[in-house]
């Protein structure tokens, strides 16, 4: 199994480079909860071993991974809101999380390594978009772990708060137990209003 490097990372020095922030973002998949994004600053002299994409890892790992680039990196999370994903659809909220995410980055980096093939259109930086990123670059797959952690956290809360739709066990995504929670007990306020699954049940005749 390949692991994410620092290739693209150095590259990017050798031309001169000196703060290159890795940015993924979670959730977009689920039926509730924000969409997060983080971004993430390694330090290339303190790059924590074991760094790879967030789903490939254990959450006992993720959370430790998490305390040591808290402890070791520059790091920013930022959310939009479900409002704002309903408002503007998800692929313009993760977006917006994203942005948000670099703007809070102080010193503001110089270069951006973006998860995906779509590079946000608010960023003030240079940016190049990696496919697959989080499986490629660890300043990437640094941001996916960041961010998973932050949104499990947030819907392990949430979970207290609206028990019944196993929020602490699938964070919003549409197992088989939260569609069938949803329609028996319906949508609270932290469900997309604009997702199929979601509209269906709340306006079916």
């Amino acid at each position: 199994m390949t692991q994410p490097d620092y290739q693209l990372e150095a590259a990017l020095a050798a031309q001169g480079h000196i703060r290159i922030a890795g940015v993924d973002e979670v959730g977009r998949g689920p039926l509730a909860g924000p969409v997060v994004a983080a971004a993430v600053v390694l330090d290339p002299a303190a790059i924590p071993a074991g760094l790879n994409d967030s789903k490939k890892l254990t959450a006992a790992r993720r959370e430790r991974l998490c305390e040591i680039l808290h402890a070791s990196a520059q790091v920013s999370i930022a959310e939009a809101s479900v409002e704002e994903i309903d408002a503007l659809n998800i692929l313009r909220a993760s977006h917006l999380a994203m942005e948000r995410a670099v703007a809070a980055l102080d010193p503001a980096p110089d270069f951006l390594l973006i998860d995906g093939n779509l590079i946000p259109a608010g960023l003030r930086c240079p940016a190049e978009a990696v496919i697959k990123g989080d499986g490629r670059s660890v300043s990437i797959a640094a941001a996916s772990i960041v961010a998973k952690t932050w949104r499990d956290r947030l819907m392990v809360d949430l979970a207290q708060q609206h028990p019944g739709y196993g929020w602490e066990r699938n964070a919003g995504y549409p197992t088989k137990e939260h569609r069938t929670a949803l329609q028996d007990l319906g949508a609270t306020p932290h469900h997309r209003r604009s997702f199929k699954t979601v509209h269906k049940i709340l306006y079916q005749e």
